[in-house]
């Protein structure tokens, strides 16, 4: 199989960390692939996934599976490991936590490209996706002690790599601060061997770690 991958994102680093939750990194060759909106799509990741987004994994017999979400579930599948859980309860509370982590994820990916804009960031779309981001955020610090308690699934996969896509990319927001609750299941997290090998390393350009700085702030939230 190949993947179609990139470092730098959260759902590349979910299916990553599912490839080793369900040993089959080995399996797995990794095709290291630029993708960016205001980039024209390479032939190459256009013809694996019509919409040229990663993560895309191809498999033995050609067919490509895309969207990490599906990747994921194919994956566990494979494996039979259950981070999709089969019980309906279960299964539902770890779709729950994959759709709000990743739609945080979405969030924060576009805002920094709308602050990347030469014309500047939209004041009122951005303001929206603040209140999103804190909304989302003190939900999962209520949710903090379920998703600890709970098997470990793609629910805490994906809010694992949300935060550490804030980390990443937004890294003076001070999110702990403001989500305590929060910042210990993600401490917990971190000491999962997936977790720890897939972590996003710093970013090798100094100011691209900045240009969000000060854009993203939780004192609404106290």
């Amino acid at each position: 199989m190949r993947l179609y991958w990139s470092a730098r994102s959260p759902f590349v680093r979910k299916v990553m960390i599912t490839l080793h939750e369900t040993a089959q990194l080995n399996a797995v060759e990794l095709v290291e692939t630029t993708v960016a909106v205001h980039l024209p799509p390479s032939d190459e990741i256009q013809a694996a996934n019509p919409l040229a987004k990663i993560p895309v994994l191809q498999l033995e017999d050609g067919q490509s599976v895309y969207d990490a979400r599906v990747i994921c579930e194919y994956l566990d599948r494979m494996a039979g490991t259950e981070l999709f859980p089969e019980e309906l309860t279960a299964r539902v509370q770890q779709l729950r936590w994959q759709s709000l982590a990743d739609g945080l994820s979405d969030i924060l990916l576009i805002w920094r490209t709308e602050i990347l804009r030469e014309t500047g960031p939209w004041a009122v779309i951005t303001q929206n996706w603040a209140t999103k981001v804190r909304a989302a955020l003190g939900q999962l610090d209520s949710d903090a002690d379920d998703l600890i308690g709970a098997d470990f699934g793609i629910g805490q996969i994906s809010v694992t790599c949300a935060l550490g896509q804030l980390d990443f990319r937004w890294p003076d927001c001070a999110w702990r601060q403001h989500f305590p609750n929060l910042a210990r299941f993600e401490k917990q997290m971190a000491l999962r061997n997936s977790v720890k090998l897939t972590n996003l390393a710093s970013d090798p350009d100094p100011k691209a770690a900045f240009v969000t700085k000060g854009h993203l702030s939780f004192q609404q939230a106290q």
